[in-house]
């Protein structure tokens, strides 16, 4: 047989040797593979629509028109809203804000001070190109679980920028994470 190889006078294909390989090295067939599993909450699109969207109510009110995004605990995009005449640039702003809040599971304004406080930081900002270390990101935490991060951007100011990413949190029932006022 073209294809395959023969054993014991019965044809073996590539996927069955495969999959014999696994088994002998314990890979398949276990149930304790499955109990080896990381288990992990998932953000649901639902919950991450809500949080943008109550961002942007709180900042259409105060009279900013900004953009809103949150992303998984992997920093990926989750839901995404940019306010009628937001600028452009605020976009990327607040995907990348949600993006450091969620990567380094801590406020960005939060960040922000610290490398301030110590040069020596000074690198994080450059760990890669999604990276933005300026207030309006925050760590969306629930049930004591970092799942996500929202990030605002646009507003005149990164306190009002964390401000409204504050009112995504609430919107959803997360754990607070409004930087402390200084």
């Amino acid at each position: 047989m073209a294809g395959s190889i023969q054993v014991f006078g019965r044809g073996v294909g590539c996927a069955g040797l495969l999959a014999a390989g696994l088994m002998a090295a314990g890979w398949l067939g276990g149930a304790h593979a499955a109990d080896d599993l990381p288990k992990e909450s998932v953000l649901p699109a639902a919950l991450a629509g809500k949080a943008v969207q109550a961002a942007l109510d709180v900042c259409k009110k105060d009279g900013y028109r900004v953009s809103a995004s949150v992303v998984d605990r992997a920093g990926v995009l989750r839901a995404m809203l940019r306010a009628d005449g937001a600028g452009p640039h605020t976009v990327d702003s607040s995907r990348k804000k949600a993006y450091t809040a969620a990567s380094l599971r801590r406020a960005t304004t939060e960040l922000a001070e610290m490398i301030a406080k110590q040069p020596a930081l000074q690198a994080l900002r450059e760990m890669n190109e999604n990276i933005l270390m300026v207030g309006g990101g925050l760590p969306i935490e629930i049930a004591g679980e970092v799942i996500g991060a929202i990030g605002v951007g646009g507003a005149p100011g990164t306190h009002l920028d964390d401000a409204c990413a504050e009112a995504g949190l609430d919107a959803i029932g997360a754990a607070s994470k409004m930087p402390a006022a200084k």
